[in-house]
């Protein structure tokens, strides 16, 4: 399996989902499926199924975020040391070479990507076109609403 490339923050937000997960959401789980079961006739009790399903989603949820956490590759931006080159956890700032608008982003992994925070997926198509990219270069993008360009303004490890 490849490695998962995930910055240091993204990796703590998952062990803290896996942490609740086995610590809260399991236990409140199996004590539902445990009173749903003493009510009786198991094949017309819709608390019995419904806690059923959610014991399903929460041991897929646990299997998967810990299968993410066995191949990801942490990160950490700020021991990064890329020369001003865009890599995987800088953070850049773009100016669009039409409109002027300035927009800062973090390019970061799947599993933590938020565009209203401001943190860009590895493999969305404004972070494909800035990887390598120093400070000063263009960038051009293919966006929904057609072709963009952008100046990167600065690059930081932070």
């Amino acid at each position: 399996m490849a490695t998962i490339p995930i910055t240091k923050r993204g990796a703590e937000k998952l062990k803290a989902e896996l942490h609740k997960l086995k610590t809260v959401e399991r236990p409140w789980v199996i004590g539902a499926i445990a009173e749903a079961r003493a009510q009786g006739d198991l094949s017309e009790n819709a608390e019995y199924d419904a806690a059923k399903d959610r014991q399903g989603f929460i041991e897929g949820r646990i299997q998967e975020i810990e299968g993410k956490l066995s191949a990801c590759q942490i990160i950490d931006p700020a021991d990064l040391h890329a020369d001003g080159k865009v890599v995987f956890g800088a953070t850049v700032e773009l100016e669009d070479e039409e409109s002027g608008t300035r927009v800062k982003y973090q390019i970061v992994g799947v599993d933590e990507a938020d565009l209203k925070l401001g943190l860009i997926n590895i493999g969305s198509p404004i972070a494909r076109a800035l990887i390598g990219k120093a400070e000063g270069d263009s960038a051009e993008v293919q966006a929904p609403g057609g072709i963009k360009h952008y100046e990167i303004i600065a690059v930081s490890y932070v």
